[in-house]
């Protein structure tokens, strides 16, 4: 929030912690999904203007979805992850913690 509130200091911005379901990384594909779109949904209710899914199992599994259901960008963290990764090694091995669902996902693969 800190670094988007620098870059677009006029804009509102709503922060959404989904605390009352998680962990969303033990869950299936399908309620990952589910729980998607109810909370983009939700925050298309308070009229947003872009996405940011911050969470890596969400990213790995919705984001196609999320970005062809909803008329905003929607913006993941798995690439940005990756690259940045990618470019820090110097001998071209990357380690990734993750939750079970974003490692199954194979998304940073």
């Amino acid at each position: 929030m800190k670094e988007l509130i620098k870059l677009l200091p006029g804009e509102n911005m709503i922060y959404f912690g989904d605390t009352a379901r998680v962990p969303y990384g033990t869950r299936s594909r399908e309620t990952v999904t589910k729980y998607s779109i109810e909370n983009t949904e939700f925050l298309m209710s308070k009229g947003i203007k872009a996405l940011v899914v911050a969470c890596n199992t969400v990213s790995s599994i919705s984001l196609p979805l999320l970005r062809r259901e909803f008329p905003v960008p929607v913006i993941g963290v798995v690439e940005p992850g990756a690259r940045a990764a990618a470019a820090a090694t110097k001998l071209k091995r990357v380690a990734v913690i993750g939750t079970e669902a974003t490692v199954n996902s194979r998304s940073y693969e």
